[in-house]
């Protein structure tokens, strides 16, 4: 059973749960051009569960999103202050690195970008870049992801094949096996079924519910039934700060507050 999330604000202070979470958020403000993107977030994502952030346009979802890879480094004009801890680890202190710390985190993007080359070097790519070279290792990674994301029969016999040359929804799976293929401890989605047809958003869904059992997953998303049919929690986002975080029934059906309602009815976008 997972710990009951977190949320805390100016206006709450809500008891932490006895059990370590995955990611814990502290004190976090991110200001792009000296603008105030991100304000105060406090939160703590259970182990094991999928955690949506939803919210309108420009209210800062994915600029939290990456902050937990920090691929908010290579924004310009960026300044960040708090903590993120990835099991326990501060991945903004002045001694983490930045490499191991995008190691923990796979990343499935809104558009699928296939490697220019084959399919098994797709999947191959990460484990060799961290030093396996054996031809046999190899080998079982690829099929092993390959498998876990639905997509071995499909592509079994055609492995040297360019990977550009698969469907769109193909590419997708392809790219979440890369990620898998390093051993992240967290899979982070950006709208990564916005660009789908929708049996591939259903494949992409169904395979992130399997996982789960074994990563923390983290999605963006604007699509509501999205969020409702993957999620076991809701981050609403709204002007930069967070109105409301629960279990997603909760959020979706009985939310707290009066902005929340209005997004969920659809009178903001």
């Amino acid at each position: 059973m997972h710990a009951h999330p977190i949320i805390e604000t100016e206006q709450t202070q809500i008891v932490r749960p006895a059990i370590q979470p995955h990611i814990q958020i502290q004190d976090l403000n991110i200001h792009i051009d000296g603008h105030h993107i991100l304000k105060n977030i406090n939160l703590s994502l259970p182990n094991n569960s999928i955690t949506s952030i939803i919210g309108p346009s420009g209210c800062g979802k994915t600029t939290l999103l990456k902050t937990l890879n920090r691929l908010i480094d290579d924004t310009k004009g960026v300044q960040v202050s708090g903590s993120v801890f990835v099991n326990g680890e501060d991945i903004y202190a002045p001694n983490a690195e930045v490499t191991h710390i995008r190691k923990k985190m796979g990343l499935l993007s809104q558009k699928p970008f296939p490697l220019p080359m084959s399919i098994y070097d797709n999947v191959a790519y990460g484990p060799r870049i961290h030093g396996t070279r054996g031809k046999k290792e190899l080998n079982e990674i690829v099929e092993t992801q390959l498998k876990n994301v639905g997509l071995w029969e499909e592509v079994k016999d055609r492995l040297d094949q360019s990977a550009t040359r698969l469907s769109i929804g193909q590419q997708q799976r392809l790219c979440l096996a890369r990620g898998l293929a390093v051993k992240p401890e967290i899979i982070l989605g950006d709208e990564s079924t916005s660009a789908l047809d929708p049996i591939s958003t259903q494949t992409i869904e169904n395979l992130l519910i399997e996982l789960k059992k074994d990563y923390t997953i983290v999605l963006v998303t604007h699509i509501l039934r999205q969020a409702r049919r993957v999620s076991d929690y809701i981050i609403f986002v709204y002007g930069g700060e967070i109105l409301e975080f629960g279990k997603t029934e909760e959020v979706l059906l009985n939310p707290k507050h009066e902005i929340t309602r209005q997004y969920v009815k659809g009178f903001i976008s």
